[in-house]
């Protein structure tokens, strides 16, 4: 294993771009695939790669604003405090994987934007106390939980397609959380991965002292936190910004919200659990200044998010628009059958992640003819719907868009933590796999 982990390790070092290069290339490259695979001119795939630039931003808005409130409820107080105590356990290297891969897959098994973060958080603070830790790894482990977001309650497609009003309904009606990432199957996938994965991770950690890279000194203040630095001033403005009553007045309004919002029989949505997320950081930060000193750090995180998000906005218009993600789609569903259509939909949705990374997005190109073939073959749509959010997650160990948090906090390369990834990546992979084929033929 040693020697694989190395083979790619080195490779991803020589030719693994920056993430914004990545997605400039992989625009280029869908673009040529569409020129030359579909029957479309050149002014009609540049008109509709312009046109799509900006058709995800109300999605983008959504995506960056759970990982900025995913980040303060992270790097709140209580949070920190609770880290801390978990780090100061921790004695060992490979020990120090296994906790960072588990804060992770809990904290996206919750919520992505709080995993993606916390994950980061505490792989940080371990590479700092314990001695001898490998820090890319540490990086890669904790952020190799973020997969478990597609089995979790803020996965998007399950969520999506148990709404009412979804894009879909008319074909597919509403399908309950129940059939999807609380089936037995999913939850045994999840209780399952959940124990195998950390000890992986630490499998891979390397044996050589002269091979492991630790975290850098210079990163320990910003690791351990700073306070915010509120204003002395006794005046009644600066007040009103550390009021605590405010705070905790306008946190509890938010979450009696939530609960009626429950009660009345509503269903999870990015928008519920945005709002919950904001007014629970609230509280946990306890003045309105707090909160806005760790909204202002978070931002720093979703530079990149919002950067890039336009640019796979482009490459999906570009699949749509040319039939290049039809292709793809009936390229798996032709070979298809009742059992197998889900297994083709899983690996044919790691593909089309490369290019849609966004879960939401990605279900709008590939959902309409997952749904089709389902309901032709007599096989499950939940089921299916369930393999093509797993083949989203599945890819997100490896897709560079997502990774962009982790590397903002730990000030690593892209370079510097695929190769691991790469092997978590085909390690989960023979999970999803047998997850999805043993669904079919056994459930």
């Amino acid at each position: 294993m040693g020697k694989l982990t190395n083979f790619f390790t080195n490779l991803m070092k020589k030719y693994m771009p920056d993430p914004f290069v990545f997605a400039i290339g992989l625009t280029l490259l869908t673009f040529i695939l569409a020129l030359l695979i579909e029957d479309i001119s050149f002014t009609k795939l540049t008109t509709a790669w312009g046109d799509g630039f900006w058709d995800l931003l109300a999605f983008t808005t959504q995506m960056a604003v759970i990982l900025v409130f995913g980040y303060v409820l992270a790097t709140a107080p209580a949070t920190d405090k609770l880290l801390n105590k978990i780090a100061s356990k921790v004695k060992s290297p490979k020990t120090a994987v296994i906790v960072a891969t588990l804060v992770g897959a809990i904290g996206s098994y919750l919520n992505w934007g709080f995993g993606l973060v916390v994950g980061g958080i505490i792989a940080k603070k371990l590479a700092i106390r314990v001695k001898g830790v490998h820090y890319p790894l540490i990086i890669a482990a904790a952020y190799s939980g973020f997969t478990f977001y597609g089995l979790g309650l803020s996965a998007s497609i399950p969520i999506l397609i148990s709404t009412p009003g979804h894009f879909l309904e008319g074909e597919m009606g509403l399908i309950n959380l129940a059939e999807t990432i609380f089936s037995l199957p999913m939850i045994i996938l999840t209780i399952v991965l959940l124990i195998v994965l950390p000890f992986f991770n630490a499998m891979l950690h390397p044996k050589d002292p002269n091979n492991v890279i630790e975290i850098n000194p210079d990163l320990y203040a910003e690791a351990q936190g700073e306070k915010p630095k509120l204003l002395e001033d006794n005046t009644f403005a600066t007040k009103l910004n550390n009021s605590k009553i405010l705070a905790y007045t306008i946190g509890i309004l938010g979450i009696v919200y939530s609960i009626f919002y429950f009660v009345n029989g509503n269903t999870l949505n990015l928008n519920i659990i945005n709002f919950i997320i904001l007014f629970l950081g609230i509280l946990l930060l306890g003045t309105p200044a707090r909160y806005v000193e760790h909204i202002n750090d978070g931002i720093k995180t979703v530079s990149g998010i919002i950067l890039q998000f336009p640019f796979y906005a482009g490459i999906m218009a570009i699949m749509a628009a040319s039939g290049l993600v039809d292709t793809i789609a009936h390229l798996f569903v032709n070979i298809s059958t009742e059992h197998t259509l889900s297994f083709w939909g899983l690996i044919s949705s790691f593909f089309i992640n490369f290019f849609a990374p966004s879960a939401g997005g990605h279900w709008t190109v590939q959902g309409p003819f997952m749904i089709d073939a389902a309901q032709s073959l007599g096989a499950s749509v939940a089921q299916n719907s369930m393999a093509v959010m797993l083949g989203n997650a599945w890819n997100d160990i490896v897709q560079p868009f997502w990774i962009l948090p982790a590397l903002a906090l730990s000030r690593l390369k892209l370079k510097d933590i695929m190769g691991y990834l790469v092997m978590i990546m085909l390690f989960v992979g023979v999970f999803y796999i047998a997850a999805i084929l043993c669904w079919s033929y056994l459930f």
